[in-house]
């Protein structure tokens, strides 16, 4: 006969195989739309400190020695406390936006996808590129506008200065240049949140269902309840770190570097040849330019230049977030994620 399966040896791996609880099966409803909203514009706008010290760790690296001690420090003593709130703004408008598209379209296209592959892991990741490349759309200007003021504090003296001076020297598209970088960033990190959130909150309900009520979710104590959404956030955070880290690196390289460096005439007495020669590289112009930058510059491991600050910005936004958005759910109506 044949050898039961890991499922069967371990039921909480069923939604591996058979898929998540019926409370993250989706569908069209403006309520996911609006807790998304919500959640996101909260979590990525009281993060905005961690952000600029990540932001300035990846587009200054030698000055930290990657040390978020280091940078903080510095960064209060060069630029002032209140420089850690530069880009507060295009932050919280850019992601509720996000936010609620991302949620939404995901939540959306899940039924769209379902029976798409054999598993229904499967779809849920289709569901997820569809969803993470619109919040891209979304995100390229008002993340082109963080990452300008927080690279450069002379850029211009607020987010509105900011965003003028950014069309009136690129153009009203000028920020979608970036749109592959973003998808680099947000598509991987969409895969990584939204549907580990899904399978993880599944996993956890059964194994305390197991554990604690006999196999039965329903009977679950409701202080274990409130500890699934935490627990599979807590996981989900770093999941979404690893697999999104190198595209946000490629993306703020391509956003730093996308300003073209001013013309200026060699020095008096110097031939024209050497002091072209003396200029540091252009910046990169492409999204496959700035990974060829960052390698060159760096090596391979400058893809994750940055890493433990972003760990540390990537949890205290994806629990916050998941967890607003999973009680968010529930005071609309909706079901916990991962419930059976």
């Amino acid at each position: 006969s044949a050898a039961p399966s890991a499922a069967a040896l371990y039921p909480p791996l069923a939604p591996l195989v058979a898929g998540v609880g019926a409370g993250s099966s989706g569908g069209t409803d403006w309520r996911y739309f609006a807790a998304g909203g919500v959640s996101a514009a909260l979590s990525h706008g009281y993060t905005t400190p961690l952000d600029v010290i990540k932001t300035r760790m990846q587009t200054n690296p030698r000055d930290y020695n990657g040390s978020v001690p280091l940078a903080f420090r510095r960064i209060v003593k060069e630029e002032g406390p209140l420089f850690l709130l530069q880009g507060l703004a295009p932050t919280c408008v850019g992601y509720g936006v996000e936010g609620a598209l991302k949620f939404g379209f995901y939540e959306l296209c899940k039924p769209l996808f379902k029976g798409v592959t054999p598993s229904p892991v499967a779809d849920f990741l289709l569901a997820s590129v569809i969803a993470g490349a619109i919040a891209s759309v979304v995100l390229c200007p008002a993340e082109e506008l963080r990452i300008r003021q927080v690279a450069d504090p002379a850029y211009a003296a607020s987010t509105l200065g900011a965003l003028a001076r950014l069309l009136r020297e690129g153009g009203p598209l000028a920020s979608f240049g970036g749109l592959p970088a973003m998808l680099c960033k947000q598509v991987p990190y969409t895969m990584g949140k939204q549907v580990s959130f899904d399978v993880l909150c599944s996993f956890f309900y059964t194994t305390l269902a197991l554990a604690l009520a006999g196999g039965d979710a329903d009977r679950l104590d409701p202080r274990a309840r409130a500890l699934v959404p935490f627990l599979g956030a807590s996981c989900t955070s770093l999941v979404a770190c690893l697999l999104s880290h190198p595209g946000d690196m490629v993306l703020t390289e391509y956003f730093k570097g996308s300003k073209r460096a001013a013309v200026v005439a060699p020095p008096k007495g110097r031939r024209r040849s050497s002091a072209i020669a003396a200029l540091p590289p252009p910046p990169p112009s492409s999204t496959l330019g700035a990974l060829r930058a960052i390698v060159a510059r760096d090596g391979a491991l400058g893809l994750f230049a940055g890493l433990q600050a972003r760990f540390l910005h990537v949890a205290a936004i994806i629990i916050v977030q998941l967890v607003v958005y999973d009680a968010l759910k529930q005071v609309l109506g909706l079901p916990s994620t991962g419930s059976h």
